[in-house]
């Protein structure tokens, strides 16, 4: 179930992979049907005509915001050995989603090789933006946690650049720094960490930091609080340029219900979804499929979860699809871009409406 491990991620063409991942994703819901009584439940409720579905667009989705109210899982209670719970927004409840190992270990595969398409096979010394105690408990991980354990494969050396209480640990950079003069090296973070703890912190300090050429920064997530203080994109890259040196920055788009089915962004600004998942962007009021470069509410699927129901999610994310197979960067898929959030009115709308 989990032929994502043997794919390039970006090497098929859109007709093709629609086609490939149709028959594996409506067999994929067949198997949770069966494996999972909620599920199936909801299925007739919301979706009875789902085994015609003949493309796509047709299978059944849930609302991503089911997996804070509900424990879906279509694997027996022992075979789940570890949970990821998402960050969510300040008192919001979380959502859990239940991994059994062979998922586990299909979405860390799949991760590396979206990954390494990017950045390369080379394991860079690598600089965590984020707390050095974060991972201490990994049985239940955070979405921030589960992140940095994923992305810290593809690093060597690691350092932590914060402190538990979120302080900008200046010594240890430059001590890193010392270590690693003229190599490049790889940094992670959220967003939003990013630019407060260490980004603000600099400036604060009235501190800049120089990295060697080719060194690269991934970040993710955390644009919400960005756009609050109307940060840009832009404006976020040329901050690190500026106070860091670097100018290979990516940006990428998840979220804990489908770890491993990260769209990551090119150096044309573009978000590439992987040949074993796919992008749908909705109209919000009435939910049907919209054309490329039109503004809606983003459905993501993924081949990945096979212990728990979430590989055909309705988000609570706007976007667009940008393109298909004509991206200047030469991947093929499609490309999109995330505009923000839906308003909390709409997300109510998506959650109650009953699909035929």
């Amino acid at each position: 179930m989990h032929a994502a491990q043997e794919t390039l991620p970006f090497a098929c063409s859109q007709p093709d992979k629609a086609l490939q991942l149709h028959q594996r994703l409506h067999a994929l819901t067949a198997h949770h049907a069966a494996a999972c009584a909620p599920y199936a439940r909801m299925l007739k409720a919301l979706h009875p005509a789902w085994r015609r579905a003949a493309t796509l667009e047709a299978l059944p989705w849930l609302p991503v915001g089911l997996f804070k109210r509900m424990r879906l899982a279509s694997v027996a209670a022992d075979d789940i050995v570890r949970e990821l719970r998402s960050s969510g927004t300040t008192g919001s409840t979380p959502s859990t989603v239940l991994l059994d190992r062979a998922t586990a270990t299909a979405q860390s595969r799949a991760l590396a090789s979206i990954v390494m398409d990017f950045i390369g096979r080379e394991r860079l010394p690598m600089l965590v933006i984020d707390q050095n105690d974060l991972l201490s408990n990994r049985n239940a991980l955070g979405a921030r946690a589960a992140a940095v354990l994923g992305f810290s494969t593809f690093g060597r050396q690691h350092a932590y650049a914060l402190r538990p209480d979120m302080s900008l640990d200046l010594t240890l950079i430059e001590d890193f720094l010392a270590r690693h003069a003229g190599q490049p090296v790889l940094l992670f973070g959220f967003t939003a960490v990013v630019w407060q703890h260490l980004l603000d912190a600099l400036t604060q300090a009235g501190r800049t930091l120089k990295f060697a050429p080719g060194s690269r920064l991934i970040h993710g997530g955390g644009w919400k609080r960005l756009a609050e203080r109307q940060i840009s994109k832009a404006q976020f890259k040329a901050r690190i340029g500026e106070l860091l040196g670097i100018h290979a920055v990516h940006d990428y788009y998840g979220m804990a219900e489908q770890v491993g089915s990260i769209f990551m962004e090119c150096e044309h600004g573009r978000l590439h979804v992987p040949a074993y998942a796919e992008a749908i962007v909705r109209n919000p009021l009435t939910l049907r499929p919209l054309p490329l470069g039109e503004s809606g509410v983003i459905q993501v699927l993924s081949e990945l979860p096979a212990s728990y129901p979430g590989h055909s999610l309705l988000t609570e994310d706007v976007g667009a699809i940008l393109g298909e197979d004509d991206c200047p960067c030469g991947r093929l898929g499609r490309s999109l871009c995330v505009e923000g959030r839906l308003p909390r009115a709409e997300l109510r709308g998506c959650s109650d409406t009953r699909v035929a």
